[in-house]
């Protein structure tokens, strides 16, 4: 049986792609930004093995996305920066920190003698230690906000939900979701008034305000608004290619359908996902 390869093993072969005189030219050539495209593309791949319960390629999605901090750590190993040991210090420590209800006295291998928290009580106590921590890094303690180190470069969706859920710690939040109803009605309206009146950089404006509000709406229904936007994008890709798949049956393409036509194929997509027969 063929020995199994441990971290160490894949800390050696990053120093060895990364060998001045040895190492492979490509790799070579990168830095942190470079890598930063192929880490989200890493983290984007989990997240869709995960969704489609392919677990049986999880192993080496998850591989390929450790491969990035493994890549990230030479690099800042190469300048003396920090290596790989002081990432896996730094989020270890850092988790016991945030978890005193499971590592009471600071000791990774004690045993907690506090009683259980409910989850309420867990999340509280989180997102106190978090705000501890955002004063400890404040370079201007007079001008800590609550939205500080929510990253610039998460994806819009996500960015939103969490700015609207930082501002809620605060009380800036509606009690319930009715009310988000009305303003997502409202931010609909004023699209259409830019509309009317032709003015792009308005409309543009305006349509912003409109999504940030549906995720504010979908934050309130307890529903992850990038989670939602891709089922909604496979979704509509499976109809899509049924509408191509029925007109490639016929000889026909999709350019060149009339508008009707199609919506009539899309409703029969739709039908065939919910099991009824066909019309």
């Amino acid at each position: 049986m063929t020995p199994r390869h441990s971290l160490d093993d894949l800390l050696h072969l990053m120093a060895r792609l990364r060998d001045p005189r040895h190492g492979c030219p490509w790799d070579l050539k990168q830095d942190y930004a470079s890598i930063v495209p192929h880490t989200l593309e890493e983290a984007y791949e989990v997240a869709d093995a995960i969704e489609r319960g392919d677990f049986a390629h999880l192993p080496g999605e998850l591989g390929d996305l450790l491969f990035q901090v493994v890549y990230y750590s030479q690099l800042a190993r190469e300048e003396r920066r920090f290596d790989f040991a002081d990432v896996v210090d730094g989020i270890t420590r850092k988790l016991i920190r945030r978890h005193p209800h499971v590592f009471p006295d600071g000791d990774l291998y004690g045993r907690p003698d506090l009683p259980r928290l409910d989850e309420v009580a867990v999340k509280r106590r989180w997102e106190e230690i978090k705000a501890e921590e955002r004063a400890e890094k404040a370079t201007a303690p007079e001008q800590l906000s609550l939205l500080d180190d929510v990253p610039a470069a998460l994806p819009a969706l996500n960015r939103a939900a969490k700015l609207q859920k930082r501002a809620a710690l605060a009380g800036f939040d509606w009690p319930e979701a009715a009310p988000v109803f009305e303003v997502v009605r409202g931010e609909l309206e004023e699209v259409r008034e830019a509309v009317q009146q032709k003015d792009q950089a308005a409309i543009a404006d305006e349509v912003g305000d409109l999504l940030f509000a549906a995720v504010n709406l979908a934050r309130h229904l307890a529903v992850d608004p990038e989670t939602a936007l891709r089922a909604a994008n496979g979704k509509f890709e499976r109809r899509f290619r049924f509408i191509e798949a029925r007109l490639r049956e016929a000889g026909r393409a999709v350019e060149g359908t009339g508008l009707d036509e199609l919506e009539a194929l899309w409703n029969a997509a739709k039908r065939q996902e919910r099991g009824e027969p066909e019309r």
